[in-house]
C-alpha cells in the first residue's frame, strides 16, 4: 500500500513537523485569499472603501459558519481513511475517497441554492449597517455561487493529508492564490467594481484549485487514487464519515455560531469598530492555523496508528503534537505583535481602526494558550472516533459562554473590549472541559487493556 508519509513505523517528531508546517502554510494563503479581498477594496475604492471593507468583514462569520462545518465533516473523510490505511484496508479507502468527492460536490449545490435563498434575512438579523447591507448582500451572494468547488477542494485536501500528504493543496492554493490576487487586481481597479470583483476572483480562483487536486488524484499513483468509472456513493462508508465528521463539523461551526453573535455586537458598535475587527482578525487567522495545523496531525497520525493497534504512539503523538504545538504558536504570536500596527495599516490606515484592531489582536492572542490544548486534545480524541462528546463540551464552552455574555454581561458594559473578552473566558471553559473527557476517556490505555 503506497503512501507519502509512514506515520506508523520510526520518529515521530518531524514527521508531525512535515505534517503540520505545510497545513499551516496552506490556511494561511487561503486567508490571504480574503486578505487581499480586504486589502485590495481597502485601498482602491475611493470614498467607498471603509464601507467596502465593512461588507466584506461583516460576512466572516456566515463563510467561516458554512466552511467550518464542512471543513469538520472532511475531517471525517480523513479520519476513515487514516483508520483504513492503519488496517490496510485498500477496499474502504477506495470507497472513502470517491465517496467524499461526490458528498463535496451535492452538499456544495445544496448550499448554493439554500444560501441564496435565505441569506438576505440573515444578514439583515445581523445588525449590518444600513451603508453597509448592499455591498455585504452583493458580495455574499457571489461567493454562494461558489461552493460547490470551495467544498470539493476541502474534501480534496483532506483525502490527500489522509496519506500525509499536505504540499499538494499548498500547491494547488498556490497557483490560485497568484490567480486571485491578481483578479482582484483587474477587477477592481481596470474594470472599477467593488466588493463584486473580488467576490468574483474567490469563486474563480477556488475553482481552479479544485479542479487542480482533482486531476492530481486521477494522475495520483498513491492508495487514494479517483478513478472516475468508480464515482459511485457507498452509503456505509457516508454513515461511518458522517459518525465522526457531522459532530467534528457542529463543533467547528459553533465557534461560527457564536462568533455571528460576537459579530451582531461588533456591528452595533459602527462602522469603524467592524472595519477594525475586521482587519484584525484577518491578521489573527494566521496564527490560527500554525496552532490549528497540529491538531489535524494530531487527529490524522493517531488516525492511523489506531487503525493499526500501536496504541502506545497513538498516546506519544498527543504529547509531541502540543509541545510542537505550543512553540510554533507562540512564535507566530510574537511575529504578529510585533509587525500588527504595520499589518493592520494595509487594510486602512486610519488611526482609529488601528488602535481598535490592535486591541484585538492582543484579547485573542490571550487565549491561544487554551485554544491549543482544546484543539489538539479534541483531535486525539477524533483520531479514536471519539467525536460526539468534544462536540457537545465545544458547544457548552464555546458558544454557550459566548451567548451569555453577549446578552447577559455587554449590554451593561457597551465596549469593545468587554465584546473580546468572550474570547478568552470561553476557551478557558472549554480546555478545561475537554480535559476532564480526556481524562474520563483515557482511549489510549482503555484499549490497551482489552
Amino acid at each position: 500500500m503506497k503512501t507519502k508519509m509512514d506515520m506508523l513505523n520510526g520518529s515521530i517528531w518531524n514527521k508531525i513537523i512535515q505534517y503540520a508546517l505545510p497545513v499551516a502554510a496552506t490556511g494561511i494563503l487561503e486567508q490571504l485569499f480574503n486578505a487581499s479581498d480586504l486589502a485590495i477594496v481597502g485601498n482602491f475604492t475611493g470614498d467607498a472603501k471603509t464601507v467596502a471593507v465593512a461588507a466584506v468583514g461583516a460576512n466572516s462569520p456566515i463563510i467561516g459558519l458554512l466552511l467550518n462545518f464542512f471543513i469538520g465533516i472532511a475531517l471525517g473523510a480523513n479520519v476513515v481513511i487514516a483508520n483504513a490505511i492503519g488496517k490496510r484496508d485498500e477496499k474502504t479507502i477506495h470507497k472513502a475517497v470517491h465517496t467524499s468527492i461526490i458528498t463535496a460536490v451535492v452538499c456544495g449545490f445544496l448550499v448554493m441554492i439554500l444560501g441564496e435563498l435565505f441569506i438576505g434575512s440573515l444578514l439583515k438579523s445581523l445588525n449590518v449597517p444600513d451603508d453597509v447591507f448592499p455591498y455585504a448582500l452583493l458580495y455574499i451572494r457571489i461567493y454562494l455561487l461558489g461552493m460547490p468547488v470551495i467544498l470539493l477542494y476541502n474534501f480534496e485536501a483532506a483525502i490527500f493529508r489522509s496519506i500525509g500528504e499536505t504540499k499538494m493543496p499548498l500547491k494547488a492554493l498556490a497557483v490560485s492564490g497568484v490567480l486571485n490576487v491578481a483578479l482582484n487586481l483587474f477587477f477592481v481597479i481596470v474594470l472599477k467594481m467593488t466588493v463584486n470583483g473580488v467576490a468574483i476572483a474567490t469563486v474563480i480562483a477556488n475553482a481552479v484549485s479544485s479542479v487542480f487536486l482533482f486531476v492530481k488524484l486521477i494522475k495520483s499513483d498513491q492508495v487514494i487514487r479517483v478513478k472516475r468509472q468508480d464515482l459511485h456513493f457507498d452509503g456505509e462508508v457516508f454513515e461511518s464519515i458522517i459518525k465522526i465528521g457531522l459532530p467534528a463539523g457542529v463543533q467547528s461551526a459553533v465557534f461560527s455560531i457564536a462568533n455571528i453573535v460576537i459579530q451582531s455586537a461588533i456591528n452595533s458598535l459602527g462602522t469603524i469598530v467592524i472595519a477594525a475587527s475586521s482587519a484584525a482578525f484577518n491578521i489573527e487567522i494566521f496564527a490560527y492555523y500554525v496552532l490549528n495545523s497540529f491538531s489535524q496531525a494530531c487527529t490524522t497520525f493517531t488516525g492511523q496508528n489506531y487503525g493499526a493497534g500501536q496504541l502506545k504512539r497513538c498516546k506519544k503523538v498527543l504529547v509531541l503534537c502540543i509541545i510542537e504545538d505550543f512553540i510554533a504558536t507562540a512564535t507566530a504570536i510574537v511575529l504578529v505583535l510585533l509587525t500588527g500596527k504595520m499589518l493592520l495599516s494595509i487594510f486602512n490606515n486610519d488611526p482609529q481602526v488601528i488602535d481598535i484592531g490592535y486591541t484585538r489582536l492582543m484579547m485573542v492572542f490571550s487565549a491561544y494558550t487554551f485554544s491549543m490544548l482544546y484543539e489538539n486534545l479534541s483531535g486525539y480524541l477524533r483520531g479514536f472516533g471519539i467525536s460526539l462528546v468534544p462536540a457537545i463540551l465545544t458547544i457548552i464552552g464555546v458558544c454557550g459562554v459566548r451567548i451569555f455574555w453577549i446578552f447577559g454581561v455587554f449590554p451593561s458594559h457597551r465596549s469593545f473590549t468587554t465584546i473580546m473578552m468572550a474570547y478568552p473566558i470561553s476557551l478557558a471553559t472549554t480546555a478545561v472541559l475537554i480535559f476532564i473527557a480526556a481524562m474520563v476517556y483515557r482511549p489510549s490505555k482503555k484499549l490497551m487493556r482489552r
